[in-house]
């Protein structure tokens, strides 16, 4: 059996506006994520939803735990296999379809890592790390859509 870990932190709703949830448009979806130790985050619904779009929605966090998940995993396994990456740099792309009804899901997230090795010769074998790290990636194990990788090297 593993070990267990846990992770606590407390959201907090900013945006009642003196009025509670009197109506639809009477609050802010406003909130503040917060643990000990670590810079708060700032976070709103998608402005779709009445968010403010200078803050980050549960779909951008979504995909952003996908994403960085991986590029740990993949950084792990590329030193581990003797292929020195520079720099990686990620711009995923998540796809929700959203129902008349308001719910929705996400069905599908693409990791589009760019990834800078030094010996370019090993390129082939640092892309066949992706599978490994895709299933050992903590998050994209958790989820119910497809995530795949489409990188590219220099």
């Amino acid at each position: 059996m593993g070990h267990k870990h846990e992770y606590t932190l407390t959201t907090t709703w900013t945006g009642n506006t003196g009025e509670g949830t009197k109506d639809y448009r009477s609050f802010e979806r406003n909130y503040t994520l917060a643990t000990e130790g670590k810079p708060d985050i700032l976070g709103s619904a998608d402005p779709n939803y009445r968010g403010d779009k200078t803050r980050w929605n549960p779909e951008d966090l979504l995909v952003a735990s996908l994403s960085a998940c991986h590029k740990l995993w993949f950084l792990h396994l590329a030193a581990v296999n003797k292929i020195v990456v520079t720099d990686y740099v990620d711009e995923p792309l998540g796809t929700l379809n959203a129902e008349r009804d308001g719910s929705g899901e996400f069905v599908s997230v693409v990791l589009r890592p760019r990834i800078t090795i030094t010996d370019p010769s090993l390129a082939e074998k640092a892309d066949t790390l992706h599978h490994e790290a895709h299933e050992k990636c903590f998050i994209a194990r958790s989820v119910n859509f497809p995530v795949t990788v489409e990188a590219t090297y220099a």
